[in-house]
Formats: C-alpha cells, sequence, structure tokens
C-alpha cells in the first residue's frame, strides 16, 4: 500500500490498470453478455473538467449536407410540429418536422410559413400595384402575417419603387376603398443593388424604418430587408438557416404515389429536407421513393426510416439516403414492440446503425424513448448525431392543439402515437390518411393500432424548455469532459469516454429518493 504521503504517485499507480474505470462502449452493449439495454439501463462515467461548459459546441450534422447548432428535433407528429413549432425549433438552433397528416396544400402552407419567417433578403416579397386598395393590403396582412409592402409602378418586383405601406398606415385608415398610395410612406430609406447583407443590416440599423427596399440603378425594386429580421438574428443566434438566411425547413411525406404530387408542391414551398415517414423503413416503398426524390429533386436532403438494423440502415444508404431515423416501438406512445413483436430496445438500435452508418458518412437521428434530458445525452453518446423528440415537446405552447384541465387538475394538451386507432381513423379532406399509410395498413378492413392516444403535461413555451436542453447537455458534455459532440463521439469510439451498467436497484439510487415530498423543478 502507498503511504499517504506518497499521494502524488497516484496518476502513475493509475497507468498500471490495463484499461481506464468503467466499460468500453461495445462491451456495454454486447447483448450476448447484458442483452438489448435502453436508455435507463447504463450511465456515462466523468471525465475531467478543463473549461466552461457555454464553451461546449453541439453543432451537428442533420443530413449531409446540412447542419444544426443544437441537436434537437421535434417529430413528424400532429400533435407535436406544425409550422409554429417548426419556426421556434429552428430559431433556437433545433429543426421541426412538419406532419403530413393533413392536405398536402395544407402542409405545403404550413412550409411557406416557415420560410417567409425569417430571411436575409426577401428575394420575393409580396408587392402591391398603385390600384391596390387599403382593403387588399389589409387581407394581404391577415393572410401572410406581416406588414410592410412595397408599391411599385407594375405592381411586380423588378418594376420602379413607389412607396410603402406599412402596418401604422392601414391600421386606423376605415375608407377601405381607397388606394394605397393615398396612404403609402413615400419618404424612404433604400439600398442599391450590390449591398452586402452586413452593409444592409447596418443600414437598417441606423435607420429608423421597418424595411429596406434594395433598388437598381433605376430605381426598381429587386429586394428587401425587415428590420424584424435582423431583431429575430440578434435574439436568436442559433437559428438553423440556409444560404438564403431562410429558415431551415423539414416535411415528412410518406411512401405512397400520391405523395409524390404532396412532395412537389413541398419542394415548391421551400422544402430542404423531406422526411420519408415510415414505421418500418426497410420496404421496397421507401427505396423506390428515396430513388425517385434523389433523381428528381437532387437539392433535396432525404431522411430514411425508421430502422434499428444494420441490415435496414444498409439498404437505405444504398437507395441515396442523407440521414437515417432510428428507432422502432421505443416511443412512449408506441406500442410496436408489445403487439407485433418487432422493434429493439432503443440504445442498442442507436450504436448499431449510427457505428454502421458513420462509415458512410450518413448522420443519425434517435428517435424515441426519449423521456428526460439525460437520454438526450446517451443518444448522442450512442453515436446519434440528433435526438427527435414527441412527448417531451408534445406538451409545449408551440405544439399544436389546446390545452385542458385533466380529472386531477393539471394543465395538459392531448398526445397521441402516430399509430393509434385515432390517428388511422382520422381521414383528411384529401382522402389521405398519413398513420394509416405509415404503417401501409389503410386499405385493412380490421386495423391493428401500434400507437396510443393521451395526453401530456403542460411545459410552458419552448423558448424556455429548448434553451434548458441545449444548456443541459452542454453541461453534460462538460462533466464526461470532451467539448463537442464530435469529441464525445471520439472518446466513445477509441474508448476514453467509459460507460457502467445500471442495475434495478442503481436506477432507484439515481432518482429521487427518500424524501417525505419534493418539487422537481428542471430550470429556473
Amino acid at each position: 500500500m502507498v503511504e499517504i504521503q506518497d499521494y502524488t504517485k497516484a496518476l502513475d499507480i493509475l497507468k498500471e490498470y490495463s484499461s481506464g474505470d468503467g466499460l468500453h462502449v461495445d462491451t456495454l452493449l454486447d447483448s450476448d453478455k447484458h442483452g438489448a439495454l435502453t436508455y435507463n439501463d447504463f450511465l456515462v462515467l466523468p471525465g475531467s473538467i478543463t473549461f466552461p461548459a457555454s464553451e461546449v459546441s453541439l453543432e451537428t450534422h442533420v443530413t449531409r449536407r446540412f447542419t444544426l447548432k443544437a441537436p434537437l428535433l421535434s417529430s413528424p407528429m400532429d400533435t407535436v410540429t406544425e409550422h409554429n413549432m417548426a419556426i421556434h425549433m429552428a430559431l433556437l438552433g433545433g429543426l421541426g418536422v412538419i406532419h403530413n397528416n393533413c392536405p398536402a396544400d395544407d402542409q405545403a402552407e404550413m412550409v411557406r410559413k416557415v420560410k417567409r419567417y425569417e430571411n436575409g433578403f426577401i428575394l420575393d416579397p409580396a408587392v402591391l400595384s398603385p390600384t391596390a386598395t387599403v382593403a387588399d393590403a389589409k387581407q394581404l396582412k391577415a393572410k401572410l402575417g406581416f406588414g410592410g409592402f412595397p408599391v411599385t409602378e407594375k405592381g411586380t418586383l423588378h418594376s420602379k419603387l413607389l412607396g410603402i405601406v406599412t402596418s401604422r398606415d392601414i391600421q386606423f385608415h376605415n375608407q377601405l376603398d381607397d388606394p394605397v398610395t393615398a396612404v403609402m410612406s413615400t419618404e424612404l430609406v433604400t439600398a442599391p443593388a450590390g449591398t452586402t447583407l452586413a452593409e444592409a443590416n447596418e443600414v437598417l440599423r441606423s435607420s429608423k424604418k421597418g424595411k429596406l427596399p434594395i433598388v437598381d440603378q433605376d430605381g426598381s425594386l429587386i429586394s428587401l430587408l425587415s428590420r424584424s429580421d435582423l431583431m429575430k438574428n440578434i435574439y436568436y443566434p442559433l437559428a438553423s438557416k440556409v444560404q438564403s438566411k431562410q429558415l431551415l425547413c423539414a416535411a415528412a411525406v410518406s411512401t405512397h404515389e400520391v405523395d409524390k404530387i404532396r412532395l412537389q408542391k413541398l419542394v415548391d414551398a421551400g422544402l430542404d429536407i423531406v422526411v420519408v415517414d415510415s414505421s418500418q423503413g426497410h420496404s421496397l416503398y421507401q427505396i423506390a421513393m428515396i430513388k425517385y426524390i434523389k433523381q428528381n429533386f437532387p437539392q433535396i436532403d432525404v431522411i430514411g426510416g425508421n430502422i434499428v438494423t444494420r441490415e435496414q440502415a444498409a439498404a437505405l444508404i444504398a437507395a441515396g439516403a442523407d440521414g437515417l431515423r432510428i428507432g422502432m416501438g421505443s416511443g412512449s406512445a408506441c406500442i410496436t414492440q408489445e403487439v407485433m413483436a418487432a422493434g429493439r430496445p432503443q440504445a442498442a438500435a442507436v450504436r448499431s446503425v449510427s457505428s454502421f452508418a458513420a462509415r458512410f458518412g450518413v448522420p443519425c437521428i434517435a428517435d424515441g424513448g426519449v423521456q428526460n434530458l439525460g437520454h438526450i445525452v446517451k443518444g448522442l453518446a450512442l453515436g446519434a448525431s440528433t435526438v427527435m423528440m414527441g412527448s417531451l415537446l408534445a406538451g409545449t405552447t408551440e405544439s399544436p392543439g389546446d390545452y385542458f384541465v385533466s380529472n386531477e387538475g393539471q394543465l395538459v394538451k392531448a398526445y397521441r402515437g402516430m399509430g393509434s386507432v385515432a390517428v388511422m381513423e382520422d381521414k383528411t379532406k384529401s382522402g389521405s390518411n398519413a398513420g394509416a399509410s405509415r404503417y401501409f395498413s389503410e386499405n385493412d378492413k380490421i386495423k391493428v393500432a401500434q400507437g396510443v392516444a393521451g395526453s401530456v403535461v403542460d411545459r410552458g413555451s419552448i423558448t424556455q424548455f429548448v434553451p434548458y436542453l441545449v444548456a443541459g447537455v452542454q453541461h453534460s458534455l462538460q462533466d464526461i469532459g470532451v467539448q463537442s459532440l464530435d469529441a464525445l463521439r471520439d472518446g466513445v469510439n477509441n474508448g476514453q469516454v467509459r460507460f457502467e451498467m445500471r442495475s434495478a436497484s442503481a436506477q432507484t439510487e439515481g432518482n429521487v429518493h427518500g424524501l417525505h415530498s419534493h418539487e422537481k423543478k428542471l430550470y429556473a
């Protein structure tokens, strides 16, 4: 035994051990020894803290081409993601996937709202002609959700700019038949063609105007910049954007032929990423759809899934998938494993598929089984590039639907799995059924449910909840001793980041216990 005064030799003695404390990830997930594991079955061992949590980078790929500042996605479920959720997920650095359990035109309009929400240079602004009325301007504002419309000689882009109609100009103007030229502002601040975005932002910042028209040498309007967008750039520095400075937008389609028409409408609306949504992604239908998309819409990245094995992954990668969605039966409202006897525990699935897909540079989404912040970290540690959430976000203000009070007196929102009978029987106006088609059962006489309907407790706005998740992941990586998601994955693969199994008693120990009562407040 080393004398206490010789404690300085501790680091030297540590070298006598053949490996680090705990288990290598491959030993942890050796199903022959331990069986297949879920997130609750293990912990990540802590490392050395040598940096502040604020310096942890969470930038990561969601597809081959697109990256996010936060590794968080909202699920394409009709009680989770419509345009409001998609907008705010993108503003906060993540990505929302708009569900397809609605008519194609409705889904395309949601995509359009996301793409119009925030821009750099607005290249296709809504423009009014001199003959347009105050009523026309008010109707356009109600339809688009914003005001401030340029007026040009021909009522089109690339026509001589005459003025701008602002919300203030029409708000209290009761003569609805008056032409917009009677109320529009003509004292404009403009910038010439060729002005950079940084220069235009500076002009807008120093002026007291809400809009900055960009004009050519003849005074014709060629684009527009909005002060509200400039403020969003300040308030949401992590926002997920494309080169046009518009928000990144993703939406789901099924594998059915009719959704090729849906896809065209989504692309026309400005879609960036399409998620081919199937409960079992290794099918000839999905492979055909992925190939069709890559051939006809090469500018769109495709995420395939859901899958849980390397064999499934190989088929979708070979078809051209730019990203994979991992998870079958692990979601809180999913009962596929129970009723179909098919699926895989999520931890085992994420590690197996993501380690294989990494060899081809294909990012993976851990979809399902996420009940808390720690589960997000574990999914990322096992190789997922991002994590998709359903129930965790369904109770937020930005999810579709209204709040109601449960029998227990709690404020809740409805939440349902896309394989629930409620969704399968919910035929849309278009005659399609995303819930049933996701499980290839829309024509079945007897529908076998693979999901349930229920409710989730109010979580407030994601403008508070998602920053809590981001900060939590940063602090977790600090505890583990890695400064980025790339470093986390490298550390796991080379054995520097280690793991430990947890017994049922250990899981109890790791949660709140032994208290007469407690309040579990997650963030302040």
